[in-house]
C-alpha cells in the first residue's frame, strides 16, 4: 500500500520531525554530547518508522519531492545572496586550503573505490557510484549519473546502488562530524564547552557574521524586508529553473542549485555593489537557516533505508572502508593542514558533509559544534562556498575524467 503526502502535509511531518529531534537531542545526553543536529537525529527516528512499515505491513509514504527541492533550492540561494565578494576576500588563504584538502580527497575517494571494488572483483564504475559519485555527489548526482551507468555503460541497477550509498553517506556523514569534532577538541584542548547560561542569543550584529552562523540568535525583521527578501529568491530560483532547462544537454549543464546559488552570488554583488544597495541579511540568514532545516528533515524521513538493508556486502564493505579513509584524513591532512585550531577542527566537522553527505549536512555539522564549544566564524564562510559551490565542479570533472579512463 502506498500513501503519496502533497506539499502541505510533507511540510507537516517536517515540522514535527524537527520538532521531535529538538525532543531527542536536549533529552538524551549522548546525543547532545556528540553534537548530532536536530534534523538528523528526527530524520532518523522518521526513516526507521518508514521503514518498519515497509517491512511489516508492505506501507510505503512518499513525501512530495518539490516541495522538498524548493526548500533545497532556497538554501542555496541564501548562500548565493549572502556570497558577497567583500566575504569571499575574507576567506583567503585558509578557502584555498581547505578547497585542496576537498579536491585531494575526491580523488583519493574514487581511488579507494574503484581499488576495492577490483579487490572484491567488481565492475570498476561501482567502485566510482560508490566514491565521489555519491559520497560527494549526494543523491542529486547519484541519480542523474546512475542513468548514465545504466544506460551507457551497463550497470544494471546503478540508480538503486547510487541512491543506497548516497543514503549512507548522508546518515553518516551527519552522525560523524560532531563526534569528529569533538574527538579533536577535547585530544588538543582547542576549547570549553559553553555555559548553558550564556545564551545562544548573545551574538556579534547579523552584518558581522556569516551565513547560518548564530541560527538561533534573534533577528528582527520587518514585513517590507521580508518581502523584499522573498523577491529576491523568487528571482533566484526562476533562473534557475529556467537554466536548468535552458542548458539541458549542453556542455554548461549544471545542477538546478548549483545556478540558483550563481544567481544569488551575481544579484547580490549587483545590486550591493553596481546600485549600492543594502542587502537584507537578517532576512537572508532567517529564510536560509530555516529552509536548510526543513529541507534536511525531508530529506532523512524520505530515505528508504530498506535499500541499504539490499546492498551486497562488497558494497558495505567499500562504505566502510570510505568513512574509516576519511576519518583518517581528516585527523592527518585537513586538520593539520589547517592549523590544529579550534577553526580546523570544525571545518573537520563541516568536510564530513562535504565529503561524505551533502552541504545541508555540512552546515548542520557546524552548527551543531558552534552551538557547544562557541563560534567558528572562519568556518561559516568556507563551508558553504566550498560545499555548495565548488565541490560540485570538481566533482563533476573527476568524474567525467574517470568515467572516460575506465569506460
Amino acid at each position: 500500500m502506498n500513501y503519496e503526502l502533497d506539499a502541505f502535509l510533507t511540510i507537516v511531518v517536517a515540522v514535527l520531525v524537527l520538532f521531535i529531534g529538538y525532543f531527542f537531542v536536549h533529552k538524551i545526553s549522548i546525543l547532545k554530547k556528540y553534537n548530532i543536529p536536530e534534523p538528523v537525529a528526527g530524520g532518523l527516528v522518521a526513516a526507521v518508522i518508514t521503514f518498519i512499515l515497509f517491512k511489516n505491513f508492505n506501507i510505503t509514504v512518499n513525501f512530495d519531492a518539490k516541495i522538498q527541492q524548493i526548500f533545497m533550492l532556497m538554501f542555496f540561494t541564501s548562500v548565493g545572496l549572502s556570497a558577497s565578494l567583500g566575504k569571499l576576500k575574507e576567506g583567503g588563504k585558509a578557502l584555498v586550503l581547505f578547497l585542496g584538502c576537498v579536491i585531494v580527497f575526491v580523488m583519493l575517494q574514487n581511488i579507494v573505490g574503484i581499488s576495492l571494488a577490483k579487490v572484491l572483483g567488481l565492475d570498476p564504475l561501482i567502485g566510482l557510484i560508490t566514491g565521489s559519485v555519491t559520497l560527494t555527489g549526494g543523491h542529486g548526482t547519484a541519480g542523474a549519473w546512475g542513468t548514465v551507468f545504466e544506460q551507457d555503460h551497463g550497470i544494471q541497477g546503478a540508480v538503486v546502488l547510487g541512491m543506497a550509498s548516497a543514503t549512507f553517506g548522508l546518515v553518516i556523514g551527519g552522525m560523524m562530524g560532531g563526534p569528529v569534532a569533538k574527538f579533536l577538541i577535547r585530544r588538543f584542548q582547542l576549547a570549553e564547552e559553553l555555559v548553558p547560561t550564556t545564551g545562544r542569543n548573545e551574538a556579534p550584529p547579523a552584518s558581522e557574521t556569516a551565513p547560518f552562523e548564530y541560527p538561533e540568535k534573534t533577528r528582527l525583521i520587518t514585513a517590507d524586508d521580508a518581502v523584499k527578501t522573498m523577491g529576491m529568491f523568487a528571482i533566484c530560483i526562476s533562473f534557475a529553473y529556467f537554466m536548468t532547462d535552458f542548458a539541458r544537454g549542453q556542455w554548461f549543464e549544471l545542477p538546478t542549485f548549483v545556478w540558483a546559488l550563481a544567481c544569488g552570488v551575481f544579484l547580490r554583488n549587483t545590486l550591493e555593489l553596481g546600485f549600492k544597495i543594502e542587502m537584507f541579511d537578517r532576512c537572508i540568514d532567517v529564510f536560509g537557516n530555516a529552509s536548510l532545516a526543513l529541507f534536511l528533515s525531508m530529506a532523512l524521513m524520505s530515505l528508504q533505508l530498506w535499500l541499504l538493508a539490499d546492498l551486497a556486502g562488497p558494497l558495505v564493505i567499500i562504505l566502510l572502508v570510505q568513512t574509516l579513509v576519511l576519518a583518517l584524513y581528516l585527523y592527518f591532512v585537513t586538520f593539520r593542514i589547517m592549523g590544529k585550531s579550534y577553526d580546523a577542527a570544525v571545518l573537520c566537522a563541516g568536510q564530513c558533509g562535504v565529503n561524505l553527505g551533502a552541504t545541508p549536512t555540512a552546515i548542520a555539522n557546524i552548527q551543531a559544534v558552534t552551538n557547544t564549544y562557541g563560534p567558528s566564524h572562519k568556518a561559516f564562510l568556507i563551508i558553504p562556498l566550498t560545499g555548495a559551490f565548488f565541490v560540485d565542479i570538481v566533482n563533476a570533472v573527476v568524474i567525467q575524467a574517470t568515467i572516460g579512463f575506465f569506460g
